[in-house]
């Protein structure tokens, strides 16, 4: 049976959420002081050695396997013209990341990422949010699903991202119903519209709230009303990447707020999660400060795709290099600590 097969699989993950292995972590704080550097001297990089000896389960993590995976899916909400492209540029950018010429393709072959693409019946989008539930019950089920199987044994880091024209509308949905707040301090500009389209896509979340926002009573209600495909599969494998301990760095805002439902009614969800960047999309920053998570980055990304994830993963190499290469004051030979 699949990880999340079913609501009450859900809602029972979601309720016995493992935390981090704290005798790893001491063993790696001891590894910490041993080394050959002031204490602290390398900021953040010491912290991310730490929390990736937490959830691996060692004193030397590792990130010799680090898997990227990219969902793809189509929303109904896209006929309110909410978006500056159609809807078939998802379909064609998935033919793009798997020809190898997308930006994620690049970034994850430069980080030593595997990078899987799953497409979610992009021939059939999402119910409009504005209208109906953007899924059944099956489909929210399915999505999950496609996210947790994702999730496979012997990864070090897990990244995920998505691809689908419209999706920064049930986006600002879910972080609205979630965290609260009007329609407008969640929507921001996406894939590049203009004013009048930024009028139109406020209207859209607003009469999605107002259609569906006293029936979500449960994450798993708000993801399936106002999520999506990609959105939900995204929840699923960051969901399944915590009951199997493994690492994650999120991307940017339609990631983090596929969560945002899971942390409204379980704030330790992102335990751990590391957070790659802050984009550039206006309300990414509002999301990481509920989220209690400060980025690694501020590059002024606004792609998507994992794309920020992927940069920030050298990031994780780096410090594990630190960590695990440099030698003890013992090993150097040099007297005292520094």
């Amino acid at each position: 049976m699949s990880l999340l097969a079913t609501r009450a699989a859900f809602d029972t993950a979601l309720s016995n959420l493992p935390p981090p292995d704290l005798a790893s972590i001491e063993r790696a704080s001891v590894r910490q002081a041993e080394l050959t550097k002031p204490a602290g001297s390398l900021g953040r990089l010491e912290e991310i050695a730490l929390f990736m000896a937490g959830w691996q389960g060692r004193e030397r993590p590792r990130a010799d396997r680090i898997h990227a995976a990219v969902f793809a899916g189509n929303h109904g909400v896209a006929a309110q013209g909410v978006s500056a492209f159609p809807s078939e540029v998802t379909a064609q950018m998935v033919a793009n990341f798997r020809q190898g010429g997308a930006a994620i393709n690049a970034l994850a072959l430069a980080c030593g990422a595997d990078l899987e693409v799953v497409a979610l019946n992009l021939d059939r989008p999402t119910a409009d949010i504005t209208q109906a539930p953007a899924m059944t019950e099956a489909e929210c089920l399915a999505a999950l699903n496609a996210g947790a199987e994702v999730v496979r044994d012997g990864i070090d880091l897990l990244f995920v991202g998505e691809m689908g024209i419209a999706n920064t509308t049930p986006a600002a949905a879910l972080c609205a119903q979630a965290f609260g707040g009007e329609a407008a301090a969640w929507v921001g500009r996406g894939s590049g519209i203009d004013d009048a389209a930024i009028i139109r896509k406020i209207g859209a979340v607003d009469r999605a709230l107002e259609l569906h926002g006293p029936h979500c009573g449960s994450p798993f209600e708000t993801l399936r009303r106002l999520g999506g495909r990609e959105i939900a599969a995204m929840a699923g494998a960051i969901l399944a990447a915590r009951m199997r301990r493994v690492p994650v760095l999120l991307d940017g805002f339609i990631c983090c707020a596929s969560i945002a439902p899971l942390a409204a009614v379980a704030p330790t969800i992102t335990q751990h999660c590391i957070a790659a960047h802050c984009s550039a999309e206006a309300a990414h920053g509002q999301v990481l400060e509920r989220l209690g998570l400060e980025p690694l980055l501020r590059l002024g990304m606004r792609l998507g795709e994992g794309s920020g994830a992927a940069v920030a993963a050298q990031i994780v190499r780096s410090a594990l290099a630190a960590h695990n290469e440099m030698a003890t004051f013992a090993e150097a030979a040099v007297a005292g600590a520094l």
